[in-house]
Order: structure tokens, then C-alpha cells, then sequence
């Protein structure tokens, strides 16, 4: 029985434990990549889908049929997000920038 759930890591060195390797991302796996400079990867194991972002550094890490599904939702909710991010960062410049430009 595989044990279903979704980890969420908040930097690239807090994930996956060794645990989680050897017991979720073993064997054959396909790399997909997405986002702005392909900086976002998704690896599809057998028991599990990794979701790296080199954007802001989070990974996420989907065990079980069910919670494998979501990976998708969640690529397109970064992208949106990172794309919103550089949006707003835009609307906000300082004085200097505006008379350098």
C-alpha cells in the first residue's frame, strides 16, 4: 500500500528526505519542464511526481494516484503566480529608474 500525501519544502535543501527518495523516487522517471526558461521541472516516478521550482526555490513532492493528478493544477498556479509576480514588480520602480530610462 502506498502511503498518499503532498510535501511541501520551502527551499531546495530542505527536500526530500532520504526516506522519501528511497521509497518514492526510484526507477524509471520522465522529466517535463515549464515556465520561463524552463525553470520549472516536474519528474514523473512511479510512486510519486517532484515538482522543482527554480523560480523561488520550492519543491513539492506528490505520493499516491490521487495526489499525483494534482501536479498539473499546480505547475499552472506557479506559472500564473511568477507571471503576476513580474508583473507587479514592474508597476513599482523608483524615481532614479524612471529618469534612467
Amino acid at each position: 500500500m502506498t502511503t498518499t500525501g503532498v510535501f511541501r519544502y520551502d527551499t531546495k535543501y530542505a527536500a526530500p528526505t532520504r526516506e522519501q527518495r528511497e521509497r518514492y523516487m526510484k526507477g524509471d522517471y520522465e522529466e517535463h519542464f515549464f515556465g520561463p526558461d524552463n525553470q520549472i521541472m516536474v519528474i514523473i516516478y512511479d510512486e510519486a511526481v517532484y515538482l522543482k521550482d527554480d523560480i523561488d526555490g520550492t519543491r513539492v513532492l506528490f505520493t499516491g494516484h490521487k495526489d499525483k493528478e494534482k501536479v498539473m493544477d499546480e505547475v499552472r498556479r506557479r506559472i500564473d503566480e511568477h507571471a503576476n509576480k513580474e508583473d507587479g514588480s514592474r508597476s513599482f520602480v523608483s524615481g532614479r529608474e524612471i529618469q534612467e530610462s
